[in-house]
């Protein structure tokens, strides 16, 4: 595994812990980021915060990396199977989608984009 696929794997670990500052630290500043709730996007890390913490008011998302792959455009590629439950415990979602990473010189994700899964 290398450096890149475990910080990955590490970030996706401190999400499921609902570690947020951990995973704020990988990002830029002016990170890019996918609201997947409402298909609007969030630009900065304090609108990412404020975007996870509404969302685990109402929904608990579980996401698990099956796969990390580089793509030709120099993205990272994660394939990743996501588990969200209502805030009763219900499953309301279990899909697998493809979380899309795009990094600067200093190895800080500056933008992620979610594609389906075909």
């Amino acid at each position: 595994m290398t450096e890149l696929e475990q910080r990955l794997r590490d970030l996706y670990v401190a999400f499921n812990a609902r570690d947020i500052d951990s995973v704020l630290a990988a990002l830029t500043p002016e990170v890019d980021w996918p609201n997947g709730m409402q298909g609007t996007r969030e630009l900065g890390q304090e609108a990412v915060r404020a975007h996870w913490v509404n969302q685990w008011r109402v929904i608990d998302p579980l996401v698990e990396p099956v796969a990390i792959e580089s793509r030709a455009d120099g993205a990272v590629s994660v394939e990743v199977h996501q588990v969200v439950r209502n805030m009763d415990g219900a499953v309301v979602n279990d899909r697998t989608v493809f979380h899309v990473y795009r990094f600067d010189r200093a190895g800080l994700v500056t933008r992620m984009d979610i594609e389906e899964s075909s």
